[in-house]
């Protein structure tokens, strides 16, 4: 399992640094489907796992050459910090299955944006 876990790891890192997503958009099916996790442990083991040192080197690369925006990015992770607290609190008191559905859901609705949008 140990290997497995740094194997998905090292997948959805090099995932994230080319396309710039979020890793719990891979992490925590990988948490459900390799594990056999519950959605509130998958995402709360995503969370934990995507702490500010993870995205620290990739942030630093796309900055180095000039594709982030400093400014923005320090209002996106404050904004970040207060939502992800409250949004936590409240994933805490919503049934498992329907949890795994928002999340379904969600994938879905950005994915079909992103595809048909020019």
């Amino acid at each position: 399992m140990t290997w497995t876990m740094l194997l998905v790891g090292l997948v959805v890192g090099l995932f994230s640094g080319v396309v710039g997503i979020g890793g719990g958009i891979l992490f925590v099916p990988a948490l459900v489907w390799l594990t056999g996790m519950d959605q509130h442990k998958a995402q709360g083991t995503s969370l934990g796992a995507l702490l500010a040192p993870v995205g620290l080197f990739a942030f630093m690369e796309y900055y180095r050459e000039g594709n982030a925006d400093l400014r923005i990015a320090a209002l996106l992770g404050a904004g970040f910090l207060v939502g992800g607290y409250f949004g936590a609190v409240g994933a805490q008191h919503i049934p498992d299955v329907w949890l795994r559905r928002i999340f379904a859901l969600t994938l879905i609705a950005v994915g079909g944006r992103m595809f048909f949008s020019r």
